[in-house]
């Protein structure tokens, strides 16, 4: 086959979960309710947050970014397959599958950093509980958020820029639901060793050394922890780490989860249903894990809670005034 020059012309078919046309509604329903379900929840972590000034820690403020994240993350796959489904197309353009793509490493790379500095925020508040407030002041917790942005840019634009080299031949599907690197490669008639020694490079990198700050931290915390003499005391402390060491293992779960799938056999399929899980059911489910026996935060979001529905009665009570007036 032929390379062509497929920034002009030659478009990418984004062949999705199934090819069931009795399927497509049922996918429909799930992953629009699932991405609400997801946007909303992380939106509400976000409001409550920022309306609760007991919520003012860097504790919290780092959880609003990763719900910031979260959404974003979610929210470039997610929309564009329901919008495949509704207008039964799967055709992307090249420069399209190349923004969704460089979006998609960019704030999955964000995730990865901001898990990393909430498992030190923690290792800094169990393990220097009296110097916490020096060391986790404003202008460091801004900082370290600023330099995960940045890094997870830089990591985006050079992944992006390697696959610009990229010549491609005239078969062009792809069976995925979303635009990722490794299956760009895949059609790739050009020489890709380059390209596939950067790819493992980078994403070494960027999950082996954040991945070891982890386990450094959680390693100093447990050996802090077992020194506490009171039991109140452990439960205490282990209870401000359980959500974060949750959500941890479903993010790296599941991307480990993907690796091991797109290296077997079969791997297209099962590499396919094990992205919905870091891609959909990760990011939506992270939010309920972090409320979920979180006392300062189910206060804050049922504080919020009531503001809204109070807003919005008094607005439909306006509202039906103005029309009884008429």
């Amino acid at each position: 086959m032929k390379p062509e020059n497929i920034s002009d012309t030659v478009k990418f078919v984004l062949l999705g979960l199934s090819d069931d046309l009795h399927l497509q509604p049922i996918l429909f329903g799930l992953f629009l309710s699932m991405y609400l379900v997801t946007v909303l929840r992380n939106l509400l972590i976000i409001l409550a947050v920022i309306s609760d000034s007991q919520l003012h820690t860097p504790r919290y403020f780092f959880l609003s970014n990763l719900s910031l994240a979260d959404i974003c993350f979610t929210s470039i796959t997610v929309p564009k397959m329901i919008l495949n489904i509704l207008t039964h197309s799967r055709v992307i353009s090249y420069v399209s599958y190349l923004t969704q793509m460089s979006l998609f490493i960019n704030f999955g790379c964000m995730d990865d950093m901001l898990l990393t500095v909430m498992a030190y925020d923690h290792f800094v508040a169990i393990c220097h509980p009296l110097r916490y407030n020096v060391f986790m002041n404003p202008k460091l917790c801004w900082l370290l958020v600023l330099l995960s942005f940045l890094i997870s840019i830089l990591d985006a634009l050079l992944l992006t820029s390697m696959a610009l080299q990229l010549s491609f031949c005239t078969n062009l599907e792809i069976p995925h639901f979303f635009c990722e690197l490794n299956h760009l490669l895949k059609l790739a008639c050009s020489d890709i060793l380059i390209n596939n020694i950067l790819v493992y490079l980078v994403t070494g990198l960027l999950s082996v050394v954040p991945l070891s700050g982890i386990i450094f931290s959680y390693s100093q915390i447990v050996s802090s922890v077992l020194k506490i003499p009171s039991p109140g005391g452990k439960y205490k402390a282990f209870s401000v780490c359980g959500s974060h060491l949750i959500v941890i293992s479903l993010f790296y779960g599941t991307g480990f989860g993907v690796y091991l799938s797109s290296t077997g056999t079969h791997s297209s399929r099962k590499s396919t249903v094990a992205s919905v899980m870091y891609t959909v059911v990760t990011p939506m489910m992270n939010p309920f894990i972090y409320s979920l026996r979180n006392k300062d935060m189910l206060r804050a979001l049922w504080k919020l809670i009531t503001r809204i529905t109070s807003f919005l009665s008094c607005q439909m009570l306006l509202l039906l005034e103005q029309v009884k007036e008429k």
